[in-house]
């Protein structure tokens, strides 16, 4: 996890434990119910839970993790309450602060910043120095060796009320874009705007189902043409004698 084992083993095992911990699993214990993703951490008991095993932690310190661009994050607010987390870069996202719990796995090398996370250089914003609070504290054991300077005493450590979640992103959120399609007059298409769908699908949708009937008006006149069906014979008649005036013969 950390870089030396020695130095991993002077954090408590509370932060140790959120920081290899895997979230948003499924509860064994209430895998039938809903809402059963282990998204709280208790810190007295060093251990997960989902919203139905609040029971037995009811006194307990207890921390909601989130989820956001599908990692692990904790509100800035709860974070500042456990530790030193200056320096780390926070991100807003529903009106609330949110740092990571972990670095992101980098696809590719950052280039042209002025600026790096200093444990696993991604890229960041001025001014901050790390991209997690794992970043931070691997730092700080690295070249420190003790995090108790960066740790406080928190006693309390409640729940956001009411209920779990504030607006959070968490892995069964969908944002759903709002694209307003308008016309020439400037009031919205009736129904665009309403499904947010984007322009480009509905023409394209139009466009298909156009050429479906042409080619279902073809197929049908092919067919009728080969088992010999057609228009009544009264019909056949008007329209061959149309335009084509004929006269009595003269006596």
């Amino acid at each position: 996890m950390f870089e030396s084992s020695s130095s991993s083993a002077n954090l408590p095992l509370w932060l140790e434990t959120l920081l290899s911990e895997k979230f948003y699993d499924a509860c064994v214990i209430h895998q039938d119910s809903k809402k059963n993703e282990k998204n709280i951490f208790c810190l007295d008991c060093c251990v997960c839970i989902c919203p139905h095993c609040l029971t037995p932690h009811g006194s307990h310190r207890l921390l909601q993790i989130r989820r956001y661009v599908y990692h692990d994050v904790i509100r800035v607010g709860d974070a500042e309450k456990l530790m030193d987390c200056s320096y780390v870069q926070s991100y807003t996202t529903n009106s609330a602060k949110v740092v990571f719990l972990n670095p992101r796995l980098q696809t590719r090398a950052c280039r042209n910043s002025s600026n790096s996370c200093i444990s696993c250089h991604r890229a960041l914003q001025d001014p901050y120095f790390f991209c997690s609070i794992f970043c931070k504290i691997n730092h700080i054991l690295r070249s420190e060796g003790m995090m108790s300077e960066y740790l406080y005493d928190c006693e309390v450590l409640t729940l956001p009320e009411p209920g779990f979640d504030d607006g959070l992103m968490t892995p069964d959120s969908v944002l759903e874009p709002f694209v307003s399609l308008r016309t020439s007059s400037g009031s919205s298409s009736n129904g665009a705007a309403v499904c947010g769908l984007d322009c480009r699908t509905i023409i394209s949708t139009a466009t298909t189902e156009i050429v479906r009937k042409k080619r279902s008006s073809k197929s049908v006149a092919r067919v009728t043409g080969c088992l010999g069906v057609g228009p009544p014979q009264s019909e056949q008649s008007a329209n061959r004698r149309k335009g084509f005036p004929h006269r009595s013969p003269l006596n």
